[in-house]
């Protein structure tokens, strides 16, 4: 039996779908899921939270919602998915550690214990509001808590508190070190795309070569590598003192200017390469034939070489930047307390603290940065010829 065409064209395609579905769709699906879920108190409290939502957090709630509450509670038998729930409600509202921990052996003594008798605090309308506000098994408080913000009593997005968290700062912190680092690589890879592409032979093997040996070395080697350099008595220090340049070592590891050194280092071919392809296109006689017309090799550059060169300069500007703002190991190696980058965060919230939440909302934040830069990378990367 023949196949059809569509038919064999899917089966050829098949494993990759199946490929592209377990290892990039799933797990990009799960994080995003994870970033807006919260079931910890919806999964234990599941006859409160059908009755709460009711309650139009005026006053105290109804005797039905305060039943449904002790009978949660009765029913429940993990001790450690209602250790989650009390986290999470403390959170919220600081104090229900000790509240929940005192009622909890109360109501499974006397099912039909007032709550108000057990502890006064039952009769503040903001313990039952907590529990109301993380009913849902859906919440953006956690995409809210990555940029710093909250909702406030009235359901209003606010600020949070000063000195609560520092998730926003250590964001524009990625974001301004992503940056510094692309200016050093375009600095640096401009010249050298440029060299590099107006030789020929041996040499421009030797500079690509050059250039490439940071890919073909694992990156904690590198890292490591860098860590023995920078030292206070490593080879720079050294041969700057022996030099006579500074009569002490310089500070060059555990701060800003060593994360900046080593990234830059491993991430210039990403600036190195586009640009290096792009000039490959670009003929050798215009800088030739504007010096003839009168152009000083500078402005000659301005407006002839530097225009052309622009779509590669755009595409290494965006790939090293979007590289950048994802790196974990160099500033966790190389950087101190104060340079710590979004991705040591991350890593804190999913194996310090197992806050899965947290650690998949500022996954998410850098994942929708990086899908806006890719796509500004796909659209200016894209060739005029075949875009028209």
């Amino acid at each position: 039996m023949t196949l059809r065409p569509p038919l064999r064209a899917l089966l050829l395609v098949g494993p990759m779908l199946v490929f592209l579905g377990l290892f990039f769709v799933w797990p990009l699906v799960t994080v995003i899921f994870q970033a807006v879920s919260d079931p910890s108190v919806s999964r234990v409290l599941t006859r409160t939270a059908a009755v709460i939502d009711e309650w139009d957090g005026t006053g105290l709630p109804s005797q039905e919602v305060q039943a449904a509450f002790r009978a949660d509670i009765v029913a429940n038998t993990d001790d450690m998915a209602m250790g989650d729930v009390t986290r999470r409600l403390n959170a919220t509202k600081s104090g229900f550690r000790s509240l929940m921990g005192k009622t909890l052996s109360a109501v499974r003594e006397n099912p039909d214990a007032d709550l108000a008798a057990i502890d006064k605090r039952w009769g503040d309308p903001e313990f039952w509001a907590a529990i109301k506000s993380n009913a849902s098994p859906y919440t953006d408080s956690f995409l809210l808590a990555a940029l710093d913000l909250e909702r406030n009593k009235s359901g209003e997005i606010a600020a949070m508190p000063e000195g609560t968290s520092a998730n926003a700062t250590i964001l524009l912190r990625t974001l301004w070190t992503a940056l510094i680092v692309t200016v050093c690589c375009l600095l640096i890879g401009l010249p050298y795309a440029m060299i590099a592409a107006s030789v020929s032979g041996w040499k421009r093997s030797v500079l690509l070569g050059a250039v490439l040996l940071p890919l073909w070395t694992s990156l904690l080697v590198r890292t490591a590598a860098w860590m023995i350099l920078l030292q206070d008595n490593g080879i720079i220090n050294q041969a700057l003192m022996g030099l006579g340049l500074t009569a002490q070592p310089v500070a060059l590891i555990y701060n800003r200017l060593g994360v900046v050194i080593a990234m830059t280092h491993v991430l210039l071919p990403f600036m190195v390469l586009p640009i290096y392809s792009v000039l490959l296109t670009v003929p050798n006689n215009l800088m030739a034939a504007a010096a003839s017309l009168g152009a000083h090799p500078f402005r000659a550059f301005l407006r002839v070489l530097l225009p052309l060169s622009f779509r590669g300069v755009v595409s290494g500007v965006l790939l090293v930047f979007m590289a950048a703002i994802g790196y974990y190991i160099t500033p966790a190696l190389l950087g101190g307390a104060s340079d710590q980058m979004l991705s040591s965060v991350i890593a804190f919230y999913a194996t310090g603290s197992a806050n899965w939440s947290m650690a998949a909302a500022l996954g998410l934040i850098l994942l929708v940065l990086t899908l806006l830069l890719y796509a500004v990378y796909n659209r200016l990367s894209r060739d005029p010829v075949q875009a028209r």
